[in-house]
């Protein structure tokens, strides 16, 4: 089944001059965090978390240079820079919009959902500036940019990703997803997992970035309801028609990537003949065909030997599981990462019809049935 979504957003305004963060999670609970130059506190946890200037900034980056950009988003630029004592960061400039305070919220979100998480697949923290409508946070520096940048575009870049790599990224989104999901107290839905926002080190091993769009979930908490937000090609088709968000979203987008890791095909591709061609419808017509090993990219299957294929067709009916239409037939990511390593096997896991997000235009999202129970 096809379904399409209308794409939305929402605002959160936080006081202008203050470097006091206040929002809403879970339902109906406020929360504020207090950032120090030396610690980050929220829920009764600290942690080493600076406060920097945007002239500090500035001058790392070089007043934020061309020559030093590294990245764009929808809510703002992302630069290489140097910092006093020599670290290299990614300093991430948000655009706020006075009026709206677009750009904001996706701040807040960064912050509620990075600032006490330490895994090795998740992108770290340093710190972040305030400064009247500034707002920049400080993460990482990743080598090898993103898997959107590094693998996507061409036979060249897809060359340099071996079966062990693609295995490599896959369980180490897998982890990540996880963590948040199930070990992560309260739990967090990233909500836009997509080859973009998985950065890469220098050995190409992977880290979830980009959490603007995240939601906490608190023990007990099924779904919680919020304007619909992610990207075409990713988004579960339930959350796109009722906006009820849940781990199942990110678990489709997930079963998504994973196809995409494994084909080295793109999400949604145009054919003259066909149209608009969906990734997962093309995997779930190849399954149905008993022929899915011919999803598998041609560049592994080259010199690939009957146990890579194994694995990849294994790896491939896993991005299957996360991307069945029935939300409650979707495996759990520690369920998924059992699968991947071969913990569980899914030789008679029954895989049932996909569903995916076709047309931006077709379904209007009525505002009144939502809720507000999102930060």
């Amino acid at each position: 089944m096809k379904f399409s979504f209308p794409c939305s957003e929402c605002f959160c305004s936080t006081s202008e001059d203050k470097v006091v963060l206040k929002y809403d999670k879970g339902q109906h609970t406020s929360f504020f965090f207090y950032l120090s130059p030396f610690c980050f506190m929220g829920e009764g946890r600290a942690k080493n978390f600076r406060l920097f200037t945007y002239h500090e900034l500035k001058v790392a980056s070089d007043g934020f240079s061309s020559k030093n950009k590294i990245g764009e988003g929808g809510f703002g630029s992302v630069y290489k820079g140097r910092l006093r004592d020599g670290t290299i960061v990614a300093i991430k400039v948000l655009s706020v919009e006075l009026e709206s305070m677009r750009g904001e919220r996706e701040f807040i979100s960064e912050i509620a959902a990075l600032s006490d998480v330490q895994h090795e697949n998740l992108v770290t923290l340093h710190g972040c500036c305030v400064e009247g409508s500034k707002r920049c946070l400080v993460l990482d520096y990743m080598e090898n940019n993103s898997l959107a940048h590094r693998f996507l575009g061409g036979e060249q870049n897809r060359s340099r990703f071996s079966w062990a790599t693609r295995k490599n990224v896959s369980l180490g989104v897998a982890k990540a997803l996880a963590y948040l999901h199930e070990e992560k107290n309260p739990h967090i839905v990233h909500r836009d997992i997509k080859a973009s926002n998985v950065l890469l080190d220098h050995d190409f091993n992977p880290k979830v970035a980009d959490f603007g769009l995240s939601r906490l979930f608190q023990d007990g908490t099924s779904h919680i309801s919020t304007r619909v937000a992610g990207t075409l090609g990713y988004l579960s088709p339930e959350y796109a028609i009722s906006g009820r968000l849940t781990r199942k979203s990110d678990v489709y987008s997930y079963g998504v990537l994973l196809l995409e890791i494994i084909s080295g095909r793109s999400v949604v591709d145009f054919d003259v003949e066909h149209g608009e061609q969906f990734l997962v419808d093309k995997a779930w017509a190849m399954y149905n065909s008993e022929s899915l090993v011919d999803l598998v990219d041609h560049l592994l299957l080259e010199e690939a030997d009957d146990g890579l294929r194994s694995e990849a067709v294994l790896f491939s009916k896993v991005g299957l599981l996360c991307v069945q239409e029935n939300t409650k037939l979707r495996p759990r990511m520690s369920e998924v990462i059992k699968m991947l390593t071969n913990e569980t096997s899914v030789e008679r896991v029954k895989i049932s019809q996909p569903g995916f997000v076709a047309d931006l235009m077709d379904v209007k999202i009525d505002d009144k049935r939502k809720s507000s129970h999102s930060f």
